[in-house]
């Protein structure tokens, strides 16, 4: 008795098939059976004599809804097979049930605890065969749609919380900004007139000693005691000095205005070197020395880039997100090693440069503690943090990436060796699609 089974890399097109079905049996009658009836009940059915060949025919990149599998058979058994199926992550959910004669309690938990899902036992009853086989894909196809569902709920969950903080940001800075403009404004505007008026009464002053080099005994007293040639000298910088601090005032708000703008009417020519900046001035006081670390060193290597067409606001945000990401991971470690002292100071390199004349690369280094390989291949979920209780979210990075990738057609890739430090490298493209 022969069995046919179709080509896998060919498989068979069954429009109205209600799912594929591999059955995994040596003895060619039980699968003569078996795909008969399978196939009359409109299931796509594969077929393999042995373990060994139903775990190469899974190589390919069409699988199966679902497996059934004989427990006794020559060579590699059912146990040895489901055991090998559930250790590889590309089809470890497709569900087994397992086919034997066997009655024994403890073959069958032996075969549930290696990840079968249900028992059918020989000689077949067919509507039972049949009932089981609906009911486990009936639960993956469910389970399929709760974990689509459950991710769409998790980047609907990312994109309102990044609405809301950016949306709270933003409010925030722009009142500060705005409430701390107008004082400086009239600050910088009256310094003009203080400098003017002071050079004419110092001029004034000048002319008095010109004309009356001999004053009475009481101002000669009082213009040594006070110095005068001092005060006056220091006057002209302490003027020089508020001047310059008003304009640092005046830049900050400046880069707050420019950090926070969020979509103002969608995506907009962009200088990213202006971006970082704003946004390294905004950290400044994070790079300064603590009371557990020195001083982050910063070194900028910005290359010729065009303009970026983006979102300018999201886009700083990503950087925010990822500088501070460095930031934290400094602190921790500094905190968690205190009697230890770093051999190499703590550096935050950034580079930039135009890749093919349509992309954009931003690297962000640092040379901390580095992630481990499970760290690092989770880094962008939503939700996973390494932080203790209270100090992340764990919605950092997964935003920075949704930002990159799904709002702006880029890429957000991550590379750190434990011990040695973490890049972060951003690819944009130069116009928006």
């Amino acid at each position: 008795m022969t069995v046919t089974v179709p080509d896998l890399q060919n498989p068979l097109n069954h429009d109205s098939a209600r799912g594929i079905i591999l059955i995994v049996d040596d003895n060619p009658a039980n699968l003569q059976v078996l795909s008969s009836f399978l196939d009359q009940s409109n299931f796509e059915v594969w077929a393999a004599r042995s373990g060994e060949k139903a775990l190469q025919r899974l190589d390919h990149d069409h699988l199966p809804d679902l497996i059934l599998l004989d427990i006794m058979m020559p060579g590699m058994d059912g146990f040895e097979t489901c055991k090998h199926l559930k250790n590889n992550p590309r089809i470890q959910d497709i569900p087994v049930i397992f086919m034997t004669a066997l009655s024994d309690t403890a073959d069958k938990v032996k075969g549930l605890r290696l990840g079968a899902v249900d028992y059918i036992t020989k000689p077949f009853q067919h509507e039972e065969v049949l009932v089981r086989i609906e009911h486990q894909i009936r639960l993956r196809n469910l389970t399929k749609t709760l974990i689509a569902k459950n991710t769409e709920l998790q980047q609907v969950q990312t994109q309102l919380f990044q609405a809301e903080k950016a949306a709270m940001l933003g409010n925030l800075t722009a009142g500060v900004a705005h409430e701390v403009n107008n004082p400086i404004n009239f600050i910088a505007g009256n310094l003009n007139y203080v400098e003017q008026y002071v050079q004419e009464i110092v001029d004034l002053l000048m002319l008095y000693q010109k004309h009356l080099p001999d004053p009475p005994d009481e101002i000669q007293q009082a213009i040594q005691t006070k110095d005068l040639s001092f005060l006056l000298n220091d006057l002209s910088k302490i003027i020089q000095s508020m001047q310059v601090g008003t304009n640092r005032v005046t830049e900050i708000v400046s880069s707050l205005n420019n950090f926070t703008r969020h979509r103002e009417a969608g995506k907009k020519l962009v200088n990213l070197h202006e971006g970082l900046d704003s946004t390294l001035l905004i950290l400044g006081h994070r790079l300064r020395a603590n009371a557990h670390r020195s001083a982050i060193q910063l070194i900028k290597d910005y290359g010729e880039l065009p303009l970026i067409q983006c979102y300018p606001g999201e886009i700083n945000q990503v950087f925010m997100n990822l500088l501070c990401n460095a930031i934290d991971a400094f602190d921790e470690a500094a905190q968690a090693s205190l009697d230890v002292q770093r051999a190499n100071l703590p550096t935050i390199t950034i580079q930039t440069r135009l890749i093919e004349r349509n992309a954009v690369e931003i690297q962000i280094c640092d040379n901390g503690k580095g992630m481990a390989d499970e760290v690092k291949a989770r880094v962008f979920d939503y939700l996973f943090t390494t932080k203790g209780m209270g100090k992340g979210t764990g919605l950092g990075l997964a935003i920075a990436h949704q930002i990159v990738v799904e709002n702006h057609a880029g890429s957000l890739e991550v590379q750190s060796t434990l011990g040695q430090g973490t890049e972060f490298r951003i690819r944009l493209p130069v116009c928006a699609e």
